[in-house]
């Protein structure tokens, strides 16, 4: 007699789920045994029952065979990630190169080339950026012009406010200057003065009279005047 299939789905029946976990958990772990022998595998197997009683097979030892899982894993994730990344990088270098392409013709077609391939419409479009473009152009002359004015008006202002201060203290130099030589040539013409006063006070040798002259030398020499004496008596 054939068995019919077994639905696979919770058997709600508490007594008949356990039967069925140990026989399936046996008939699981003798076929990783199997496995393991026939085939030179390394085999872990865990399982938690709904009691949460554990249960594991090891063909070497669960340590190792988990700590080799965990380096596959993160092998392959990163594996799969350097793919992806590198997948995202050619999607990304051609959508660059696309709009290279496309910046290069409208480069060209405002420099006026490759213009037969458009159309009336895309010559007015083409027409009306360069209008723009052109405008944008002589506001930003007309700006750095009067930007340029401004600086050269506030460079000739400090100019000017420099020679006004150096003219003052030219000013201040020259009057102090002036009053420097005034004193001088006061102190001058005053010693000139006094040295006239001291000329005229002393008389010449040549405007004394010639007796008091005389009179003069013989008081400073006696023995002259004896001898005049002797000779008039």
């Amino acid at each position: 007699m054939v068995k019919g299939k077994i639905a696979i789905r919770k058997i709600n029946c508490s007594k008949s789920r356990q039967v069925t976990f140990f026989k399936r958990r046996t008939g699981l772990i003798k076929k990783a045994k199997e496995l393991s022998i026939l085939c030179d595998a390394e085999i872990g197997v865990i399982i938690f029952s709904c009691t949460g009683k554990l249960y594991d097979y090891a063909s070497t030892s669960m340590s190792s065979v988990i700590e080799r899982y965990n380096t596959m894993k993160q092998d392959n994730r990163q594996q799969s990630i350097t793919a992806a990344e590198i997948q995202f990088l050619k999607k990304d270098a051609e959508s660059m190169m696309q709009q290279l392409r496309c910046l290069q013709e409208c480069n060209r077609r405002l420099m006026g080339e490759e213009l037969s391939k458009l159309s009336l419409e895309d010559l007015k479009n083409l027409e009306n950026v360069l209008e723009m473009g052109l405008k944008s152009v002589r506001s930003r002359k007309e700006q750095s012009f009067v930007e340029e004015m401004s600086e050269l008006k506030r460079k000739v202002n400090d100019v000017e406010q420099e020679n006004v201060e150096l003219r003052k203290k030219s000013k201040v130099v020259g009057r102090d200057y002036r009053e420097s030589e005034g004193e001088f040539s006061a102190e001058t013409s005053s010693s000139k003065e006094m040295s006239k006063m001291s000329a005229q006070a002393i008389p010449d040798k040549d405007d004394i009279p010639e007796r008091l002259f005389l009179q003069l030398s013989l008081q400073s020499k006696p023995y002259l005047l004896d001898e005049q004496k002797t000779a008039s008596g």
